[in-house]
């Protein structure tokens, strides 16, 4: 076993311990749940912050990430999936498909959270106050479906159902009201929201930005308000174009229309007092911390170090714990108070190196890329194009041990925020139709002249990889522009369209049918020219795919219809299957699969070796 003093900054990275941001009992603030690798596995922590004591609550073979704590504190609940093996005995971990299970924050024995609820896919959970708890649940046969469950009141009550993609927003302070988000009208990408009454299933009020499907405006439940018998909800929409936050009355209809005064998408959650709001502001790939003050509508900065805010939370002193990070610096959970909130033991990762924005006119607008050069070198240099999965997300100044790992090995690394990224407003999001990941190649091809004009990439040295929606455009890419590209290294992709949409999960059929204008029967020649299983047989570059065996998002069988096609032509190209879904929580598989592609770049570019 290789010694820490011996051991690769790139390793050490992986292996640095890492904890996410303290989610805390609304009742009991003391007591908190955090998630962390410390065990080499990503597992849910419990921490009570009143004696100092931290315990492990959750311990599977693939790791666990999905948790939430009872306003009171007393309950964890923890989503346990794999559900979907015929056996019993040998769960399909990674598939996310399973029940949620509960253990006292004490410690204790885990029970189903709900027995009389059969797996699914989650939808959503908000756990109320004396019991009141509503799951949202999604299944291929039955659609989505929302169930109250009341202690003493025997079976969960189904309060909501449909066959198009809806899920819990939120249960209102007191219990009596549940915020639901649905793509009834049919369009996965821009949901519409309806309050109904808990007792009942009644409906209260409906806000559809959408028209019934006619305008592509989108709606999110951001949360209500923190206090009995208040009826307003917090609420995300687009109506100027981008992510804004407003408060909406669900009891007399009032709309409260908060105009910030800031450039980017805006998210924003209460305050526990109710008082205010805290607001993350996302802009070209950084983000900051305000507070907006609802009396007055006042907006003070809450100062954080340039970089990213992964995520925020205001705790009921008034003070807000953040998870901050940038490109050359690592995460770490820190408080408006001064100081780390949690320090996980163990070594710390290594620095990385800061990114540079460039902006590329593209096909379709301005194209933001982040890239980041080796530290030694002048260039050309070999160069990977690391895209981002999603669609809708994007790469941002964040710490990433991926990215990482190749600087360390002499390549520079470019980040294209393509057509279809978010934070860049809503018809950047949306401009992703119809030609699905054509879209996104123009902007990468872009980009990719860019660097090779500016004198940044060497162009016989070009890489093209990434993950999820990542992978499939690496696929995509490196059939539709065979000569663009010296490598390929694909995870978890989409390879053949038609039959990842027969085997994938019920929500992301909803999403294609979105993307593409319909079904594969309804639009077949849509989804044959965005399927990298049509510009297979051109693929001239080496290829290395990695794919889990139980995904439900990118499923194996489509990935071994694409294989299969290579492996006819003989053309170069190697493929790792592994023991889980779409992607891995064990920090040693993760370290496996970077090692791999480091190798197989190395091998065929003659780069440095791992």
């Amino acid at each position: 076993m290789t010694t820490d003093a011996a051991m690769p900054d790139w390793e050490k990275r992986f292996r640095a311990p890492r904890v996410s941001l303290p989610d805390w009992a609304e009742d009991a603030p003391d007591r908190s749940l955090f998630v962390s690798n410390t065990t080499g596995t990503y597992e849910i922590y419990a921490w009570d912050r009143k004696t100092g004591e931290q315990r492990q609550v959750t311990n599977r073979p693939d790791g666990t990430t999905d948790g939430a704590l009872s306003p009171d504190g007393e309950w964890i609940w923890w989503f346990d999936d794999g559900r979907s093996s015929s056996v019993p005995d040998l769960p399909s971990y990674g598939d996310e498909f399973g029940v949620w299970m509960r253990q006292p924050f004490a410690g204790g024995a885990d029970e189903p959270a709900v027995p009389d609820l059969a797996p699914s896919y989650p939808a959503g959970l908000a756990i109320g106050r004396e019991g009141t708890v509503v799951v949202g649940r999604s299944t291929d046969e039955e659609g989505s479906t929302v169930h109250l469950v009341r202690p003493g009141a025997g079976a969960p009550v189904e309060i909501y159902r449909h066959r198009e993609s809806a899920g819990v927003g939120d249960l209102s302070y007191d219990g009596s009201l549940v915020a639901v988000e649905h793509t009834e009208h049919g369009d996965a990408m821009h949901s519409a929201l309806r309050v109904l009454r808990a007792s009942d299933g009644s409906a209260v009020a409906e806000l559809d930005d959408t028209k019934g499907g006619t305008e592509e405006l989108g709606l999110t439940v951001l949360g209500f308000a923190p206090a009995a018998g208040d009826t307003r909800l917090l609420v995300g929409h687009q109506r100027r174009g981008r992510w804004e936050p407003m408060l909406w009355d669900v009891a007399t209809g009032a709309e409260t229309d908060l105009r910030l005064d800031l450039p980017g998408d805006v998210s924003a959650e209460w305050y526990p007092d109710g008082s205010g709001l805290l607001i993350v502001h996302g802009f070209e790939a950084r983000s900051e911390l305000w507070r907006y003050e609802i009396a007055t509508g006042a907006l003070v900065r809450v100062e954080t170090p340039a970089g990213s805010v992964s995520s925020a939370t205001a705790r009921p002193d008034g003070s807000v714990e953040y998870l901050w990070s940038s490109a050359a610096e690592p995460p770490v959970v820190r408080s408006t108070d001064g100081g780390v909130v949690l320090d996980p033991p163990g070594p710390k990762a290594p620095p990385s190196l800061p990114v540079e924005d460039v902006w590329v006119e593209g096909p379709g607008g301005r194209v933001h890329a982040l890239v980041q050069r080796p530290a030694e070198g002048e260039g050309p240099f070999p160069t990977v194009f690391e895209v981002h999965g999603g669609p809708a997300w994007h790469d941002s100044d964040a710490f990433a041990s991926g990215p990482a790992a190749w600087l360390d090995h002499g390549y520079a690394v470019v980040r294209v925020n393509y057509r279809g990224s978010t934070g860049y407003g809503r018809e950047w999001t949306d401009a992703l139709k119809h030609r699905v990941g054509l879209i996104e190649l123009e902007d990468i091809e872009a980009v990719r002249e860019w660097a090779v004009t500016s004198g940044l990439a060497d162009p016989e040295r070009l890489v093209l990889s990434g993950g999820s929606w990542g992978g499939y455009l690496t696929l995509l890419g490196l059939g539709t522009r065979p000569d663009a590209w010296a490598v390929g290294l694909a995870a978890v992709p989409v390879a053949d369209y038609v039959t990842a949409y027969e085997d994938e999960m019920e929500a992301l059929k909803a999403l294609d049918r979105t993307l593409l204008g319909g079904s594969p029967e309804e639009v077949p020649e849509r989804y044959a020219a965005s399927s990298p299983l049509t510009y297979v047989d051109a693929v001239k570059a080496p290829v290395h795919i990695s794919a889990g065996v139980n995904d439900p998002r990118c499923p194996i069988r489509q990935i071994d219809n694409y294989v299969d096609r290579l492996a006819a032509r003989g053309a170069v190209h190697e493929v790792y299957r592994y023991d889980a879904g779409h992607g891995s929580l064990v920090v040693e598989e993760r370290i496996k699969q970077v090692a791999l592609d480091l190798a197989f770049a190395a091998k065929h570019l003659g780069t440095r070796p791992v």
